[in-house]
């Protein structure tokens, strides 16, 4: 466990990721708000799909890399607050064909600038058990509905898991991070995505860590999670045209103030 990871003063959570982040978002903001009270700030940078490092497009909407973001912008305008990083969902590169190198580079090139503002950083591996799992017709299937510009085969795609995982376990130990071991009973038919009925549980595990923080989250205020699965990011490509939504915190009725990126 990296040094300040067990602190249980959080003001500020900084949480990158993609699809599972971006479909969980309302128990991450619940499991926040439970842990550390109703004035927590979240600031994401998610998204379907989403790259660490190059744009990323699933179906008419284009985002840019989670490094090309505004959300670093962001965090040098605001004032200092105790803060959790949380870096997830970076096994998408794989599969638009980057190099295991270049996305642990690119994930460290993130730790990097969050330790600009915390050293409380929580780093999680990828569903190696899950991908194992999978036969060639079912990763076939899902290949092409969730990455359908992939050629990968399903044993490259085993063998980059397994060098990614490897970098970023090697990170986490050098930098000091808490490197969080994605649990197998967490997914599904669906290999790479939580099962909806474990959001609440798997986000209150990653995100809270072995904090005193009270009872697991019971879920977001339904105001509060249509809210949040219709705010939109920053910047966006919508069938090419760009589209930018200056970020200001919006607060919800349930407490708290999130920022999208």
């Amino acid at each position: 466990m990296g040094e300040g990871s067990g602190s249980s003063i959080v003001g500020r959570v900084i949480a990158l990721g993609a699809s599972n982040l971006t479909r969980g978002l309302p128990a991450v903001v619940s499991t926040a708000r439970d842990r550390w009270g109703r004035a927590v700030e979240i600031l994401a940078a998610l998204g379907l799909g989403r790259s660490y490092g190059s744009e990323s497009r699933v179906g008419v909407r284009t985002l840019p890399g989670i490094l090309q973001s505004g959300l670093w912008r962001q965090l040098e305008a605001l004032d200092p607050a105790p803060t959790r990083g949380l870096i997830t969902d970076v096994g998408n590169d794989i599969l638009y064909g980057a190099s295991p190198s270049d996305i642990v580079a690119w994930v460290e090139e993130c730790v990097a600038r969050l330790r600009r503002h915390t050293s409380d950083i929580v780093l999680t591996d990828l569903p190696l058990a899950s991908v194992r799992r999978l036969s060639r017709p079912k990763f076939l299937f899902f290949r092409t509905v969730l990455f359908p510009r992939c050629r990968l085969s399903l044993g490259q795609v085993v063998e980059r898991t397994v060098e990614v995982t490897a970098g970023l376990e090697t990170l986490a130990a050098t930098r000091g991070l808490r490197f969080f071991r994605l649990k197998p009973d967490w997914y599904g038919v669906d290999p790479i995505h939580f099962r909806p009925g474990m959001w609440g549980a798997a986000w209150t595990e990653i995100l809270g860590g072995d904090d005193d923080g009270g009872p697991p989250s019971l879920g977001s205020d339904w105001r509060d999670t249509i809210r949040l699965y219709t705010l939109p990011p920053e910047r966006q490509w919508l069938v090419g045209m760009e589209r930018v939504t200056p970020q200001s915190g919006v607060a919800l009725a349930a407490g708290g103030r999130v920022w999208l990126y």
